[in-house]
């Protein structure tokens, strides 16, 4: 990574650490990740694990090195700790004499460097507008100059930034939904006769006439219920004897509206632009390739349609591999949404909306894209 040199020497205190110290700690490129998190905004490990993709022991490791090389502090809020970019004396005297007459000074820390990050610049070839010079633009360090370099350079930058935005946004909804759980407590933990069936089968009944493709739908006990609503469900399973209990189940129920297809996800028996929503529900982490299976969704799907996926968070319960015969021990938020836009969605939606109480506390991992028009 080519930098220049000069320039960063130039503002670079004896209060920062030493250009071979950052150096040295910056060469990993995973450290350099999590300093370009950490340049705008203060995170606890585990939204560094959620963002990163990595284990608790491996993200404390880069901490506590980047820690001794003073280019990180953290502070304690409740029973976590938040990092940050470390801030020196240099910087200090800078906060403290900027736009002039200090007018961010009284700001806190990251207020000031957004504001400082907001204000234009001043092209290098202006006139001066007086005799009296412009105030000089804020003292950038090496390490400002290292990290700019290594946005560019480094390819997961794009997504730990969509990432970041994602685990800010949790945040967001973690302090709304604290507020809404003292606005009022009656009937909060019982109320007569509402249930999460009830409330699925009342939200079903509000989906218009679509055709709607069950992959790895296994016995189609999900596709009876959607069947009360769509205009036709194609199950789809690899299970000969699973199909043969589907078809079953459905006579028994007098469903119409259902066929039934032996098939692969990553080779599904359903042409091109035939179904409006392609749905996997828990099937995703027994495909071998489940890129691939994201794909034929797209290509099932009509301009417009959707696909949605109910799959486990990503866990590390390895019996679940002999015990369900599962290929993958779930998906991350991020490794789901990069997988979607590999295959062509956009408009990508990921959260966790369920987490059992029992270990192992498998959590479920909700994931909606849209195939563009």
């Amino acid at each position: 990574m080519l930098i220049c040199i000069r320039t960063a020497l130039g503002s670079q205190s004896e209060s920062m650490p030493s250009i071979v110290k950052i150096l040295r700690v910056a060469a990993d490129p995973n450290r350099l990740r999590i300093l370009l998190l950490l340049r705008n905004e203060e995170l606890s490990v585990a939204e560094l694990q959620e963002i990163l993709a990595m284990g608790q022991s491996t993200i404390s490791t880069h901490l506590s090195q980047l820690k001794q090389a003073k280019l990180v502090e953290d502070r304690r809020i409740g029973k976590s700790n938040l990092y940050h970019l470390a801030v020196h004396d240099a910087e200090k005297r800078e906060e403290s004499s900027a736009s002039g007459h200090g007018a961010t000074s009284a700001l806190p820390r990251d207020l000031q460097k957004q504001a400082r990050a907001l204000a234009p610049e001043q092209p290098a070839s202006a006139p001066a507008a007086s005799a009296t010079p412009a105030p000089a633009p804020a003292n950038r360090t090496f390490l400002d100059e290292l990290l700019d370099r290594a946005a560019a350079e480094i390819p997961e930058y794009a997504a730990d930034q969509a990432a970041l935005r994602r685990v800010l946004h949790k945040r967001q909804d973690k302090m709304r939904a604290f507020f809404d759980s003292v606005a009022g407590r009656l009937g909060r933990d019982y109320v007569p006769g509402k249930s999460w069936k009830a409330m699925a089968e009342a939200l079903l009944r509000l989906l218009p006439p679509m055709t709607i493709a069950d992959l790895g739908a296994g016995e189609g006990a999900f596709a009876l219920l959607l069947a009360e609503r769509a205009q036709k469900v194609i199950v789809v399973d690899s299970s000969a004897r699973m199909i043969e209990v589907g078809r079953e189940q459905a006579q028994r129920n007098g469903v119409q509206n259902i066929e039934f297809r032996i098939g692969d996800m990553e080779d599904l028996p359903i042409a091109a632009c035939e179904v409006d929503v392609a749905f996997f529900s828990q099937s995703l982490h027994h495909a071998l390739h489940p890129q691939r299976a994201l794909h034929q969704a797209a290509r099932i799907l009509v301009p417009g349609g959707r696909v949605v996926i109910l799959d486990l968070l990503k866990h590390r319960f390895e019996e679940a591999r002999d015990l369900y015969a599962d290929e993958w021990l779930g998906f991350s938020e991020a490794e789901l949404e990069t997988m979607l836009r590999h295959a062509g969605f956009d408009s990508v939606h990921t959260s966790v909306v369920d987490k059992e109480p029992e270990t192992p506390q498998f959590q479920t991992l909700l994931a909606i894209g849209h195939r563009p028009g």
